[in-house]
């Protein structure tokens, strides 16, 4: 476990004048918060005693069967006995690597992936290797390609990670095509995959895919979380998992924690069971498909030539390739001298890779700020262009380790 190097620039870029296109965190101000403030004053009123009890490390059981019902807007039908509620679904992954990875196994995920699912499976000492994606996802040749050689060279695989809607930090989503071929190449090698899903029900436009937890045979674990379509800071996500991996993983979370949060998880309870929810759910989609266009628009309009970036159909992200020879990381403090932030894109990845891009969060800035940060950052960009065009290259030879954004920007 290393500390970020960029900690520091990030704690400039926190100051109000400073426009953070960085951080993922969701725009909780959009909640009714004097309803929320009355139902957490109704859980102590009425459950106090149960609610400031310890509870089960599996989770509570009327939430569990909640949580099966929310599943089944993403098409799944699954029963309570395999869900267990986790502190967020950063813990399912951090329960799952501690039970199936052993120092030295390998962990395939997408380049670029989740920058702390890099930190947990090094944790643990993975062998971290990057599957490649284009417009449409995860290359199945390039999966199939790996699993190959890691058999070929005698190395174990112990699962697939994957985001495969709206994925963090590049914004793409999985084809159906897709989806079906990773699942068949897993399944033939019989390949665990770890399907993350914290955005899928944040949708903008298009159709929903369906889950690869719905295509698989037994070999999926799916990751489900309320941090986006409700709140981070109540800390709940679960694993939908087969029943000798969820009984592993309830082991490894009583180890952990012994229980979860009763308090929190009966407040979710009457949440779920009492408030309009799913409309709540098409508020946020109403803001963040709002914010969402602002950027496109504005990158459309200002971001000079060599520039790309992604179009997602939902959750919070965009990412971003700068002109030949931009180094994102090396124009960082030039970018907060602009009074604009954003996490460059070596934090999303094992290697050294990513040192041209950036990620770029829409869900918090209002569309006001966000064409601002765009514009501020152009600014940004452009000196870094004369200063290319002036002395050569800006880009730096990389540096191992230290290059993982700040933990507080999921």
């Amino acid at each position: 476990m290393v500390a970020s190097e960029v900690r520091a620039l990030f704690a400039v870029a926190s100051r109000p004048e400073v426009v953070s296109l960085a951080g993922g965190m969701p725009n909780v101000a959009a909640l009714p918060l004097d309803q929320i403030g009355e139902l957490v004053k109704d859980v102590v009123s009425e459950e106090g005693a149960a609610a400031l009890q310890y509870g089960s490390a599996q989770g509570d059981p009327v939430l569990r069967e909640q949580l099966c019902d929310y599943m089944t807007l993403e098409g799944i039908t699954a029963s309570p006995d395999d869900v267990i509620v986790t502190v967020g679904s950063q813990q399912a992954l951090d329960l799952i690597t501690r039970v199936f990875v052993d120092p030295g196994d390998v962990v395939l995920c997408e380049a670029p992936t989740y920058v702390t699912a890099i930190n947990t499976f090094a944790a643990f000492q993975a062998d971290i290797q990057h599957v490649g994606m284009d417009e449409r996802g995860v290359v199945p040749e390039e999966l199939e390609r790996s699993l190959t050689e890691a058999a070929r060279a005698g190395r174990t695989v112990k699962f697939f990670y994957t985001i495969p809607n709206f994925q963090n930090p590049a914004g793409l989503t999985m084809s159906a095509e897709r989806r079906a071929r990773v699942m068949e190449i897993c399944e033939r090698h019989d390949v665990l995959v770890v399907e993350d899903n914290p955005y899928g029900l944040l949708r903008y436009e298009g159709d929903p895919e369906p889950t690869l937890f719905s295509h698989g045979s037994g070999n999926v674990i799916y990751l489900g979380s309320l941090s986006k379509t409700l709140s981070p800071g109540l800390r709940i996500g679960w694993a939908l998992a087969p029943a000798a991996v969820r009984a592993k993983l309830v082991l490894a979370a009583e180890s952990a924690m012994l229980s979860h949060s009763t308090f929190n998880q009966l407040v979710v309870r009457r949440y779920l069971n009492t408030f309009p929810w799913q409309e709540q759910i098409k508020v946020f989609n109403t803001m963040y498909s709002e914010r969402r266009d602002a950027m496109l628009n504005a990158l459309d309009a200002m971001m000079p030539d060599g520039c790309t970036w992604t179009r997602p159909e939902g959750g919070f992200f965009v990412w971003a390739t700068l002109p030949e020879g931009i180094d994102a990381k090396a124009m960082l403090p030039r970018a907060v001298a602009e009074r604009v932030a954003y996490v460059p894109g070596t934090g999303f990845y094992a290697d050294e890779r990513g040192r041209a891009n950036m990620r770029l969060s829409f869900c918090y800035p209002t569309p006001e700020q966000i064409r601002e940060g765009v514009r501020r950052l152009v600014g940004a960009i452009e000196g870094e262009v004369d200063l290319r065009d002036t002395f050569g290259t800006t880009l730096t030879p990389p540096t191992r380790g230290s290059q993982a954004p700040a933990p507080d920007l999921p």
